[in-house]
């Protein structure tokens, strides 16, 4: 059945209708309360698109659609189909597993709080999703200091204990309650874990009289060591809750969002208020050329609160499709359990707001245009350096490697990647080398290299047989371009290896220090960049970082070295006890630190021991 002949059997209800084109993909996926009358208005001869939709018809080769019983249903449809097939011509936010959230684990006995980037049915609570892995690892830290929550990974149920049950280092610190050791029963650890989930939820006020009642309980039962700990932890929130910014007189709990935008880009921008304080903000990436703001917004609403855990009962916003809000706010409020507004404030408190946000929104969104500013000047930079070097591409990944050692000792080499011209911190490896004795740069790299392509080998086949995600995967992605810091004497070393191995095809050069030359392979003489060229620039920012990465690198097993030997002075202290007190104090401050009790938590020690390195730092 041709388009035209659906049209005429189109009925009058509630659905979702999906555009295709002609190769059947997914172009488009709507929502109507008429289907009758929606998906006809795209047909109407004459008629007055928009260019997104004019870009739409004439792409689309078919439609088809499914009838619901209401258009929340519908509504509800849509988002799914929409996160499912992203379809080129929707407004949508990137996959939820591209984000990070808080998990909290209340399937277990005791529960955990730690970050993942996966949501599953697992009867855990999730809170998210983070926009950035910095702030989800800071709230982490907060939580860390604000509840001894276990942060170990032990299978621990109530009433069984594991073996060899002494608590860990946390307990004595005061950062963990120890559930290992039966130093706490199931509901008063998991009383805490309430708490914490109060305080994720924005709910402070409410965490300040938990808190104080549990305090005032303890204290009436005369534990008055739980109730000093409670009293700290209120203080504790306390101190966070004045360093909120208060936005409202009014103790509401809301949500305000506000758009930025500048040609083909759009950042919203999410202000949390709870309480009337903002306890925090993220911000996202919109794609939605050729769409109105309420267009941008609106699509925003449906898909962004369908993935959060925790749904305010207003929520403020520039403005709306003014059609689609009643389903909206049914559908939120289903989700809620409690009424939910989308409110458009015209004046006073709420407009302000909303102004707020919307000026926060338009910074994000000028520090984003930067960042794709430098990542074109990082992108243009590498073009210049392929046409410098005769290479057939422009590099993507360059990889840089580097040794460090003192007169032998301590030998290491680092492994420095830049991606699309910028430096991938996460890319970053470092090698302990294990088969050289004594000074020798040429031996070592020819070990680094030849570890880092078997490697790269090895996990290549372990992915391809589906034993190993490319996400798992430490040396899976191969570089575009090798650069050696040294001269032709590391370069050959580093060839060597590379025809070797079957990765001849990789163009690799030597940077020399000072005068900053090039050297090649097949070239007699060396390749000599204009000192005010951007891809001298960035091979010297390489090469810096390959130097400043292998040296902190040194520098970390020279200390640890020293420490070694320093713990070996201390009578009563042996091979298995020295291993564990660097395990748990990596630094020498650390240790000096530490008092007997921390010291005598250690695994392995006893107090006499712990009193012997004491009196060794203490005198």
């Amino acid at each position: 059945m041709t388009p035209e002949e659906k049209l005429q059997h189109l009925p009058d209800k509630p659905g979702v209708y999906l555009f295709r084109d002609t190769a059947g993909e997914i172009i488009y996926v709507g929502k109507a309360v008429s289907l009758k009358n929606r998906v006809r208005s795209y047909y109407q001869p004459g008629a007055r698109l928009s260019p997104k939709v004019r870009a739409l018809m004439n792409r689309a080769a078919d439609f088809e659609y499914i009838v619901t019983d209401n258009e929340v249903e519908a509504l509800i449809l849509e988002s799914n189909l929409i996160k499912e097939h992203r379809p080129r011509y929707n407004i949508y936010l990137k996959d939820d597993k591209s984000y990070p959230y808080l998990k909290v684990t209340l399937g277990e006995d005791f529960p955990r709080v730690h970050i993942t980037r996966r949501v599953v049915r697992d009867g855990s609570r999730y809170f998210g999703p983070y926009t950035s892995a910095g702030a989800v690892r800071e709230t982490l830290d907060l939580l860390r200091r604000l509840f001894p929550f276990r942060t170990c990974k032990q299978k621990l149920a109530e009433g069984v204990l594991p073996a060899g049950h002494r608590p860990c280092l946390n307990f004595h610190i005061g950062r963990c309650l120890a559930p290992c050791s039966g130093q706490v029963g199931r509901e008063e650890y998991r009383a805490m874990i309430r708490e914490i989930c109060l305080f994720l939820e924005g709910r402070q006020d409410d965490l300040v009289r938990e808190l104080t009642r549990r305090m005032n309980e303890a204290a009436e039962k005369l534990e008055f060591e739980r109730a000093a700990r409670l009293r700290d932890q209120l203080q504790a929130v306390r101190q966070v809750l004045e360093n909120q910014k208060v936005l409202s007189a009014s103790k509401e709990d809301r949500d305000v969002v506000a758009l930025a935008r500048d040609q083909d880009l759009s950042l919203v921008m999410v202000f949390f208020v709870r309480g009337g304080r903002l306890i925090g903000r993220d911000q996202f990436l919109v794609p939605g050329e050729d769409n109105t703001p309420a267009e941008v917004i609106t699509a925003f609403v449906k898909q962004y609160y369908s993935r959060v855990d925790f749904i305010p009962g207003e929520i403020l916003l520039p403005e709306i499709d003014p059609q689609e809000q009643p389903a909206i706010e049914e559908w939120l409020s289903g989700l809620r359990g409690g009424r939910v507004r989308l409110v458009v404030p015209r004046r006073g408190e709420k407009k302000q707001l909303v102004e707020l946000a919307a000026r926060n929104a338009l910074l994000a969104l000028q520090e984003v245009e930067q960042e794709h500013k430098s990542r074109g000047q990082g992108r243009d930079a590498c073009a210049e350096l392929a046409r410098a070097l005769a290479l057939e591409d422009i590099p993507y990944r360059i990889e840089c490697f580097d040794v460090s050692n003192t007169q032998g000792q301590e030998s290491v080499a680092s492994m420095v990647v830049f991606e699309d011209g910028r430096p991938a911190p996460d890319q970053y490896r470092r090698f302990k080398i294990r088969t050289v004795t004594g000074p020798n740069d040429f031996a070592s790299l020819k070990e680094v290299l030849t570890r880092r392509f078997t490697r790269a080998e090895e996990e290549r086949e372990l992915v391809r047989t589906g034993r190993l995600s490319t996400r798992q995967a430490r040396f899976f992605r191969l570089p575009d371009l090798v650069i050696v810091d040294g001269g032709r004497g590391q370069l050959s070393a580093v060839r060597e290896v590379m025809k070797e191995l079957g990765y001849a095809h990789i163009p690799a050069f030597g940077l020399a220090k000072e005068e900053e030359l090039l050297f090649a392979e097949d070239r007699s003489e060396p390749i000599r960049l204009p000192r005010d060229s951007r891809a001298l620039h960035l091979l010297q920012h390489l090469r810096d970082e390959a130097h400043r990465f292998a040296v902190t690198y040194h520098r970390q097993l020279r200390t640890r070295r020293n420490l070694k030997s320093l713990l070996d002075e201390i009578e009563g202290i042996g091979p298995v006890r020295r291993r564990a007190l660097l395990k748990a104090f990596p630094s020498l401050e650390d240790i000096a630190r530490a008092t007997v009790e921390e010291l005598a938590a250690v695994p392995g020690m006893n107090r006499a021991a712990a009193l012997a390195v004491y009196r060794f730092f203490h005198g």
